[in-house]
């Protein structure tokens, strides 16, 4: 049978009507949320509590409605090191600042791609990957380049302005731009005339844009603040690069990202790379994928070491926000809906579309049982201070290995097996089918 007819539908309508409980769960969602009416809150009481190791941070930070989650978790690891540096409790670093270049490096990369495959098909893989644009999004090694190259400023010299919090029209309307310097870029490359003078015209609009919205970065400014002692310091005339090196300088090279993606094409202990359209430099971006079992014991290394972990995992997946859990136990959304499954292996999840990395914070404790093995992990989020425990929130060991992709590590912490992984010949990944 290839179509719904009558009788198929029929039966179905039989079946439904003979089922009460069904009917009595359909008047029950009438008037409850669905997600609130699945929340299961004695599974979720069982997360809470103190953890065995917990790093100090210094409060939580707020993304509002954007999507720049990876540079806030990049930046807050950052904060630390200065608040630690210059003995102070309350400081953040501008994310205004840095996510104002992200962008203009980010429509450079487009144009230049643009240029590098005028020739190929519009409609073809490459072509449709380049045209989905910009977004907020980005990576560990994204938010690496742009500190290295551009400095950091504290965010009382760059705050935010409406526009960098909710980015969404201004994103949009830009890729249309986008699009359309692209249409006029390939008709200049295939007509053999250089595209360059056009090019710097379109990113030079693009730059003023981005001024409007979201204000001109600095460029120079004066550092003031005071310690625990109350003692006032004053650093005058800074550059964003001088201030970095001078308070918050970090070997950011000797962090990797390590994935656990146990899909058909990235096999474990092996390094991979892509072309990122997302990626400022153009260079391809790198990680280690290995097994979760090595994947958590490195996080908790570093947990230990008393640094928090950058993580990316899958926030629509059993997120409880307002109780700031993440969890499959506390949910009974498939009960709800009549009681099918949807679980199925971590790779065929990624593999299928079902899941992938959509989120990235912190991770700033774990928790262990009787046995010394991880059942929750503590987690600094970028979603103010309203939701969870003034911000913070918890997830399982079930959802950590079943959700959590990606960690960025300090590769102090690899074995000795880890780092002879990435001496071995990467698996080139097609940008358009990474997972993370």
């Amino acid at each position: 049978m290839k179509e719904i007819n009558t009788a198929l539908l029929k039966r179905f309508r039989d079946a439904y009507q003979k089922d009460s409980e069904a009917q009595v769960l359909n008047a029950a969602l009438s008037q409850t949320d669905l997600a609130d009416l699945a929340f299961v809150p004695t599974a979720a009481a069982k997360l809470k509590g103190p953890f065995s190791v917990e790093v100090k941070t210094r409060g939580v930070t707020s993304q509002e409605r954007s999507g720049r989650c990876w540079l806030f978790a990049a930046l807050n690891i950052l904060r630390e090191k200065v608040a630690e540096k210059c003995e102070i409790e309350q400081f953040e670093l501008s994310q205004n600042y840095l996510s104002f270049y992200d962008k203009l490096e980010k429509a450079n990369n487009f144009l230049q791609m643009v240029i590098d495959h005028a020739d190929e098909p519009i409609k073809g893989q490459l072509m449709q990957y380049v045209l989905r644009g910009m977004s907020d999004g980005g990576y560990w090694c994204e938010a690496a380049d742009l500190i290295e190259k551009y400095g950091v400023v504290p965010k009382s010299v760059q705050p935010e302005t409406y526009q960098s919090g909710h980015t969404a029209c201004f994103v949009s309307t830009v890729n249309r731009l986008l699009r359309k310097d692209a249409q006029e870029l390939r008709a200049l490359v295939r007509a053999g005339k250089d595209p360059y003078e056009r090019k710097q015209a379109m990113l030079a609009e693009i730059y003023k844009a981005e001024c409007i919205a979201f204000g001109e970065p600095v460029t120079a400014f004066d550092f003031e603040y005071r310690d625990k002692e109350d003692c006032l310091h004053q650093d005058r005339g800074l550059t964003p690069l001088e201030f970095y090196h001078r308070y918050a300088e970090t070997d950011l090279k000797h962090y990797i990202a390590v994935l656990n993606e146990p899909t058909f094409d990235k096999p474990l202990n092996t390094p991979i790379q892509f072309h990122g359209i997302e990626n400022m430099t153009g260079r391809d971006m790198k990680a280690l994928n290995l097994s979760q079992k090595d994947l958590e014991a490195l996080c908790i290394a570093q947990l230990k070491g008393d640094e928090p972990v950058w993580f990316a995992c899958d926030a629509g997946a059993f997120d409880f926000r307002k109780a700031g859990v993440w969890d499959p136990d506390s949910s009974k959304i498939e009960g709800l809906l009549g009681g099918f499954s949807i679980d199925f292996e971590k790779g065929d999840r990624l593999s299928y579309n079902a899941s992938s990395a959509t989120h990235a914070m912190l991770l700033t404790g774990v928790h262990f049982d009787e046995d010394g093995q991880p059942d929750r992990w503590k987690i600094e989020n970028s979603w103010g201070e309203d939701v969870g425990e003034k911000g913070y929130f918890v997830c399982s060991e079930k959802y950590f290995q079943d959700y959590v992709y990606e960690a960025v590590i300090d590769t102090q912490y690899l074995t000795p097996d880890q780092r002879a992984y990435l001496k071995k010949e990467p698996v080139q990944i097609n940008a358009w089918d990474e997972d993370y």
